[in-house]
């Protein structure tokens, strides 16, 4: 009853716009505006740093390509099966497929590294940066939406996302309506963005440990998320690869926040000292 009041949210019939002759690609298009959100929000948090903000764009020009590239790396080696009898698909990102572990893992080490060849403090930039991949991750999940993927298990609940049947897992071909899995991620994300910069703003954790924050928020997201999922995957031990993964986000991450730096440690009494009597 309750369905059939609230109704249900609707796909997109097609994920392809023609525009004046072009074929203009939605899932792309949430990538790239992702991208330039991400640039725009770490533009603003630059000064809290101290960083001119116009290092960020050429740190987004290569921790975006290097992302892109890890991502669908991530994706293709932890769904092989989807890909050994079609090789020349492996390059169709616009097709959908990227996986966030394997993207984030390549775009913060490239663009930290681009950081410091820029002269930049590495825990600093990354400070700055972290939020923004939680921001640009939420606005590129929606790409997920026009392509009709990124959907959980069954579901009569209100929010069921309507899925056509040729986009349907052949067990559930009688089914309408699916956890709309992309918009739990989208929710999340934004949830953490917000997170973040609060706690960076009182200053609750040390300095270059935002990034740590991530990983365990991210990962306790992940974990949930991935458990409704329905679609084809890597399984390890009979579990999806990407549950593992968040797994080791949260312990990983956890035990990060409370490891102690070498910052954290003191001063070791120098040799004047140690001879004083």
């Amino acid at each position: 009853m309750l369905t059939s009041l609230l109704g249900s949210i609707p796909s997109p019939s097609s994920g392809v716009w023609e525009i004046l002759g072009f074929r203009l690609r939605a899932y792309g298009l949430m990538i790239a505006l992702g991208v330039v959100a991400a640039v725009w929000l770490a533009q603003r948090r630059a000064p809290t740093r101290g960083i001119d903000p116009d290092h960020f764009s050429a740190i987004a020009v290569w921790g975006v390509i290097a992302g892109l590239i890890g991502a669908r790396l991530y994706h293709v080696i932890t769904d092989w099966r989807s890909f050994e009898d079609r090789l020349a698909d492996i390059p169709l990102v616009w097709k959908g497929g990227l996986g966030i572990p394997g993207g984030m893992l390549a775009g913060v080490v490239v663009g930290v590294w681009t950081a410091k060849r820029r002269g930049l403090i590495g825990a600093d930039a990354l400070d700055v940066v972290v939020p923004s991949l939680t921001l640009a991750q939420a606005i590129g999940r929606i790409g997920n939406w026009w392509n009709q993927e990124l959907f959980g298990k069954p579901t009569d609940l209100p929010w069921g996302l309507e899925i056509d049947e040729v986009n349907r897992p052949a067990k559930f071909a009688d089914r309408a309506t699916f956890h709309p899995a992309f918009l739990y991620e989208v929710l999340w994300n934004l949830a953490l963005t917000a997170l973040i910069i609060f706690i960076d703003r009182k200053g609750v954790v040390k300095r270059g440990r935002l990034i740590v924050v991530y990983l365990v928020g991210y990962g306790l997201g992940r974990f949930w998320i991935e458990l409704l999922r329905i679609d084809s995957a890597g399984h390890l031990f009979g579990v999806r690869v990407n549950v593992w993964v968040s797994i080791g986000c949260i312990v990983g991450g956890a035990a990060a926040l409370v490891w102690p730096s070498r910052r954290d440690q003191p001063e070791p009494a120098n040799a004047t000292d140690s001879l004083a009597t």
